[in-house]
Parts: structure tokens; sequence; C-alpha cells
């Protein structure tokens, strides 16, 4: 399911995709009520709160309620651990099915589960910019690498497995933990500082859907653990919302944090899968449109686009802490760099304008 204030059913000229997916495992259930009501929250409170009436005018949000549908089906209710319910039906945990970044051969695109290949095809095809990953039995908001060069065994403690954006990453773990009611708190199922942690540092996991998003998707990607109880009763479900409510709308308003800009040619004409490069951060690709999105915490960067593996321009950036900046970049061929143009960044996205004040769903 797609949602916006409009056009939800089509990808519109540099409005950035995010996208929450949960019951990745299904005995992990909380996360199923917190995206449905996450929706209705969406729909309903456009042009009351200015928060999310902003999210929907300039962002497309997507959300799948459920991942693993047959483990919700099994699994056992008012249950706050073990895995019973975890696995799909052919037994496979879909958060460890994904390529793993550090272990080529952990795990092929032709041999993974339908969910998780379904859900890695979908990463392929949509540019998504920034997005979560839902689950339950811990209170925290893990960031990348969950993996490492040396993989250890179930739930052992590691070194930290740092990535390019790992300050960036921090600071969007961070933008979840603060705005929960109860993740910073100590007093929790186990603590963690700040309520965030690196995935390998607390344990080491191969073939995550986390890791999946960020390396070959371009996309920053948090696993949210919601709550110290996997499946709690109903009756439970109302505080566990209040307690993710605000986090969860926070979380996605940091997309227009950073640079993002159309990458063109001397004609005009889009220039695809350039490889955009900002300091030693990981590289993103630019879209079929030429566009590209980088989220960045405040300061001044070198950001360089290659094509072919040949750079054809660079540019000195400047990002603030209040929207992405804008730079349209236009080169004349390789190794002949024009021009990069910053316009306004003061609500660049109204160019297209609301097509209409009504609603849109589009069920994917």
């Amino acid at each position: 399911m797609a949602v916006s204030s409009h056009s939800p059913d089509k990808h519109v000229l540099l409005r950035p995709e995010t996208k929450y997916v949960g019951n990745i495992h299904g005995n992990e259930a909380t996360s199923r009520e917190m995206l449905i009501r996450f929706i209705d929250l969406l729909l309903t409170q456009y042009g009351e709160d200015d928060s999310i009436t902003h999210l929907m005018d300039t962002t497309r949000v997507h959300v799948m309620p459920t991942m693993n549908p047959d483990g919700y089906g099994i699994t056992s209710k008012w249950n706050c651990s073990g895995v019973y319910g975890r696995y799909n039906m052919a037994q496979v945990d879909l958060n460890r099915d994904f390529p793993d970044y550090f272990n080529p051969t952990y795990q092929t695109r032709e041999m993974m589960q339908p969910e998780s290949g379904a859900v890695a095809d979908w990463i392929d095809s949509t540019q998504f910019v920034l997005s979560a990953g839902f689950h339950g039995g811990a209170l925290v908001a893990n960031y990348p690498y969950d993996s490492n060069s040396e993989p250890q065994s179930w739930m052992s403690y590691g070194a930290p497995s740092i990535c390019p954006d790992d300050a960036t990453f921090q600071y969007l773990a961070k933008a979840y933990s603060y705005n929960h009611r109860d993740m910073t708190n100590s007093s929790t199922c186990r603590t963690f500082r700040d309520g965030i942690t690196n995935g390998a540092e607390w344990y080491v996991a191969l073939g995550t859907m986390q890791d999946y998003n960020y390396v070959w998707g371009g996309c920053m990607d948090l696993t949210i653990e919601i709550g110290c109880c996997k499946h709690p009763p109903y009756s439970h479900i109302e505080r566990y919302w209040l307690d993710n409510k605000l986090a969860m709308i926070e979380y996605l308003r940091k997309v227009d944090l950073g640079v993002k800009g159309i990458v063109t040619d001397k004609t005009g004409k889009p220039v695809p899968n350039a490889v955009i490069q900002v300091n030693s951060t990981l590289s993103v690709r630019t879209t079929p449109l030429g566009e590209y999105w980088k989220i960045l915490l405040p300061g001044t960067y070198n950001l360089k686009v290659s094509v072919d593996d040949v750079e054809v321009a660079a540019v000195t950036i400047d990002t603030s802490s209040d929207s992405a900046s804008v730079y349209n970049i236009t080169t004349s061929g390789i190794g002949n760099f024009i021009s990069a143009t910053p316009p306004s960044s003061t609500n660049t996205l109204l160019v297209f304008g609301l097509s209409t004040m009504l609603f849109y769903i589009l069920y994917i």
C-alpha cells in the first residue's frame, strides 16, 4: 500500500519514496497493528496535523503491514517469547534470507523465498530513500551493519560493524528512540545506550533485510524493535501505539535531509545509473529519471558524479537541518563538467503542486 496526498499510484519527480515493513517474523505481531494504525493516522490527520500534512504533501509512504502472513497464521497469541511462528511456511527465517554484503556465497537471489524475493524485487525496482523494518522482543533502534566478515554464533555479542554512513545512521536511530516514549528508558527488557545499537555489536546476523536495503538498495534502513513482548494481549496494543506513534512520524520526516537533485546531460536528457559519491559515504545511483537522494547531516561535503567509472562532475555542497538542499547537475560528457545549480531549497517540491485535496490509496 502507498499513501500520499497526491498521485500515490505513481512516482513523482524528486518526491522521495519511503517505506515501513512489519511482521517479518510471524510471531512478532505487534507491528501489524502499528502499521495499520499508522495508515489510518496519515489519512485522518492530513490537514489537521502540520507534520503529517507536510509528510503527505512531500513524500510517498509505502506500508506493508505483514511480510510473513503464514508465520503469523500459526503463531501463539499472547506469547512474549519463543520462535513458534517466526518462520515462513518453508521454515525459513525471512530476515536471514537476503544476500549478504560480507559473505557473497551466503545467499543468491535465485534461492530466496517468495516473500523475501518479492521484497528484494520491490527494493530493486523502487528507489527508496528511507525505510524501516519492524520487529518485537526487544526495544531498540538497530542500524547497519548487522553482518561482518567474521560471523559469530547466534546471540553472541560482538564488536560493531561500522558502515560508511555510521554517524547519519546513529542520528536516524536516535530520531526514533528519542521520540519513542520508552525506548531510552534503562528499565526496559534490555538497556541500550540512547535506545540504539549497531547491529553486529548486538549480535551478528547474516542476510538481513536492513543490510540489503542499505548496500543493494541505496536506502537508509533501520530495524526497529518496538516492544519487549513479541505478541502481547490486544488490550496492550493501545499502549504500544502511543509509545510508537510520534517516533514513526518523526523518523520518516528525516527523509527531507541532505541533498537531492537531477543529473542531466547538456541536452537536458536525464543521466541514469550515474554514481553519486559524497565524501566517504556509501555511494548511491541515479534513477532512470536522473534523480538522486542522499541523507546527510548538516555540513559541507564534496559530491562527485561518475558514469562508467569515469568522473564527470564534482561540486562542493552545503546541507542544512531544515530541508534537503537541491543540486541539479549538468554534464557535457566524460570529463566535461558544466554546472551544479542549487535552486532555492525552500518548498522546492511545491513546483509539482497538489493535484487534489482528496486521499488516494494504492494497493500493491
